[in-house]
């Protein structure tokens, strides 16, 4: 409690002479002015400050708020209106103008990556959102999406997490026309697949070996991943899948797959592998020439043409009624059904909590961390993954496990 008795304030018990009021023209006071103004890195029009109080009471904190600068008027679409146009825009704490439209929003999402019971880790996860920008007139953005599990060795994964998105921005960016994204996807893969062989012979002629597979195989061709990549857009959902790791939407509670498992075995994949003069060989499940479990992937030149790298694509419309996206590898899928794996999620996502800080997505975890190091941009996607991979290891899961959470949801 403080007061003011005989011009001697009195605060906390201790007392203190007041100093004589310095006429506003004085210079200690211009300098002190200046020494205000300098504190602020940029001035705000038209924002009303309250005046100081009297009597030596503390003034009130004021909030300033910064006026949205006018879009120009040649980007607005013919008859628009400019008000209508700047409310789809707020400025974020760090300054920059971003797109708060529902349809256009980043959707949050969760990963999770752990090595599970496998002595080496060969999943990967790549996130990029906001990776192109398909229609820059209406700030609509794509969001990528992508989980691979190598086999053989982890260099094929590792190459397609960190060149798939690229590719596939360059087509899109090239095809500019969203009738054609099953081409647009089949191109992608492919030339991530011509990549792999042009790399993986260029590194057989290195002296040093730049992985543990080379030391077995000189040209690497028995290497190969999975991929499963999703591209989000604000009304589309785009899957390709390339071998046994799946893409699952929970929509409305209801699990349903995007994706078919490449399985030798399945009878269609089997029809084409003895149509090109391969067989299906069953030791410890259906294999291509008894050697590899699925019947697609990029990479694994020496099973060629038997294993292919055209994924399939799937491309469905987003609804009010979606929760998530879910991208896991088979360490998850082995031993958690679809339907358990959405229930899980949809739980976490309806007990949100708020957002955690992003971070740089797409590390994977090595053996020895927990499996909630995960890289997330939401706390209940991020939850999400980790129940998931925490329910495929209690499950007995052998495999390395990869889960990737995108919440979906447009009403939040």
């Amino acid at each position: 409690m403080a007061g003011m008795c005989c011009g001697v304030n009195m605060v906390g018990g201790e007392t203190e002479t007041a100093k004589p009021v310095e006429p506003p023209s004085s210079q200690s006071a211009r300098r002190r002015r200046m020494e205000i103004h300098q504190q602020f890195r940029f001035v705000a029009s038209d924002v009303a400050v309250a005046p100081p109080l009297e009597n030596g009471r503390k003034r009130q904190k004021v909030e300033v708020v910064v006026p949205l600068p006018p879009r120009k008027s040649s980007k607005l679409a013919p008859g628009s209106n400019e008000d209508e146009e700047n409310k789809y825009f707020a400025v974020n704490g760090c300054g920059c103008v971003v797109s708060s439209s529902s349809s256009d929003r980043t959707p949050k999402f969760g990963m999770t990556s752990v090595c599970g019971r496998r002595r080496d880790m060969e999943d990967t996860v790549a996130i990029h959102p906001c990776f192109s920008k398909a229609d820059s007139e209406n700030h609509s953005n794509l969001h990528f999406f992508g989980v691979y599990d190598g086999h053989g060795c982890s260099h094929v994964a590792m190459r397609c997490k960190d060149r798939m998105h690229e590719i596939v921005k360059e087509e899109v960016e090239t095809a500019r026309d969203s009738s054609s994204w099953k081409e647009t996807m089949k191109r992608s893969f492919s030339r991530m697949d011509r990549e792999i062989t042009d790399w993986s012979n260029a590194a057989a002629d290195v002296s040093t070996s730049p992985c543990r597979c080379e030391l077995r195989t000189p040209q690497c061709d028995a290497v190969g991943s999975t991929a499963v990549v999703a591209v989000v857009t604000p009304d589309k959902i785009i899957i390709s899948n390339c071998g046994d790791s799946r893409a699952v939407l929970c929509r409305n509670g209801s699990a349903i797959p995007l994706s078919v498992d490449h399985k030798p075995d399945r009878p269609d994949e089997l029809e084409r592998i003895q149509e090109a003069g391969g067989r299906v060989i069953y030791w410890d499940g259906a294999r291509v020439l008894g050697v590899l479990a699925m019947s697609r992937a990029i990479g694994d030149n020496y099973l060629k043409p038997y294993v292919i790298s055209d994924p399939e694509v799937t491309i469905i419309d987003r609804t009010n009624e979606d929760d998530c996206l879910i991208l896991a590898t088979d360490g998850l899928w082995d031993v958690v059904s679809n339907d358990t794996a959405c229930g899980v999620a949809r739980i976490c996502l309806q007990s949100r909590k708020p957002a955690s800080p992003v971070r740089s997505p797409g590390r994977s975890c090595d053996a020895t961390e927990n499996a909630s190091a995960g890289e997330s941009s939401d706390k209940a996607c991020a939850d999400a993954s980790i129940l998931l991979t925490k329910l495929a290891l209690a499950r007995h899961s052998t495999d390395n496990v990869s889960v990737v959470v995108v919440d979906l949801r447009r009403n939040l």
